[in-house]
């Protein structure tokens, strides 16, 4: 059976990656502080397979002697996002890089590691081209500078897979409603009203349960994908912001949609994405942008719990 180290498994993808992974019979070790959700892993206790480490990434003691003991290695700790890494500039350096650093010092030759990244890393990208994963890397953030600095650390290491992640959507254990698809359903089913900048702006995206198949075929296909790095997003899913607020009017047709045209948006983010290097590989995002939707819709309506959002 193999074992698998998460660290910041409480988190959005980690709680569902975690979970999932119990359920096909891994053995699973989470590390976390479990700062924004103390919840989010209550399921999980039952289940022998189980163990949870409430500590820190920066508890490098403690770091060593858990990657000695695990299979694989899928560090998902981090300060993520723009705006949290600008208010804790310090942090988003010593998580996102230096722990990342600290566990690919201590990677044995028996060691796997699969490592998630942003592809935000992409900035502006050209008007009429797919950024693949030969495309230049220019971040425009402090989060994405530090995870594509990780991210060129990982690739030294042959043992690795890293993926650049889409703009992640759907619910989670430990669920988040600053991500995109997140936000504008959350504020179309509270307010009925979603106020939009820069409306032509383009992104990939990708459901989370599609994030966590792709981790799970990683582990399962690993000397076929090793030693590379892949963009992962669901390609039907390159659209601009206004076009997505305009699938959330679908399924809600009251909605009302503002466009602002005399501000900016602080995320400048622009590009499409090209999946088909994972796609030829044997992996294929599949939910769609509508049945994030529908689901979210419900998350909303019927949940009146506080979400934690990462900043």
């Amino acid at each position: 059976m193999k074992k698998i180290l998460i660290t910041g498994g409480g988190g959005y993808i980690g709680s569902m990656l975690s979970t999932e992974l119990i359920n096909q019979g891994y053995k699973v070790t989470v590390i976390d502080i479990l700062k924004y959700d103390k919840g989010s892993l209550d399921h999980l206790y039952f289940n022998k397979n189980f163990i949870f480490i409430n500590n820190d990434v920066g508890n490098t003691s403690l770091l060593k002697k858990q990657i000695k003991e695990h299979d694989f290695i899928i560090p998902l700790a981090a300060l993520v996002g723009a705006p949290l890494c600008e208010k804790n500039k310090k942090d988003a350096v010593a998580i996102n890089f230096g722990s990342i650093k600290t566990i690919l010092n201590n990677l044995n030759n028996k060691n796997k590691l699969i490592y998630l990244t942003t592809n935000s890393g992409y900035g502006i990208g050209k008007k009429n081209k797919y950024c693949d994963e030969n495309s230049p890397l220019k971040p425009i953030s402090l989060y994405g500078q530090t995870k594509c600095d990780a991210e060129n650390e990982v690739q030294k290491f042959k043992n690795t897979i890293s993926f650049r992640l889409a703009t992640v959507f759907g619910a989670s254990y430990r669920m988040r409603s600053d991500l995109l698809v997140n936000n504008f359903v959350q504020r179309a089913v509270e307010k009925n009203y979603i106020e939009i900048f820069e409306p032509k702006f383009r992104r990939n995206f990708i459901h989370i349960k599609d994030v966590v198949k792709a981790i799970i075929f990683s582990i399962e296909n690993f000397n076929k994908l090793k030693s590379n790095v892949y963009n992962l997003g669901l390609s039907s899913a390159n659209i601009t912001k206004i076009d997505l607020a305009k699938k959330i009017k679908k399924q809600l047709k009251t909605l009302k949609i503002k466009v602002i045209k005399n501000r900016s948006d602080p995320d400048k983010r622009d590009y499409f994405v090209s999946n088909v290097k994972i796609e030829k590989k044997g992996f294929k995002a599949t939910i769609s942008i509508e049945e994030g939707i529908r689901e979210l819709i419900e998350v909303f309506k019927n949940n009146s719990n506080k979400i934690t959002n990462n900043y």
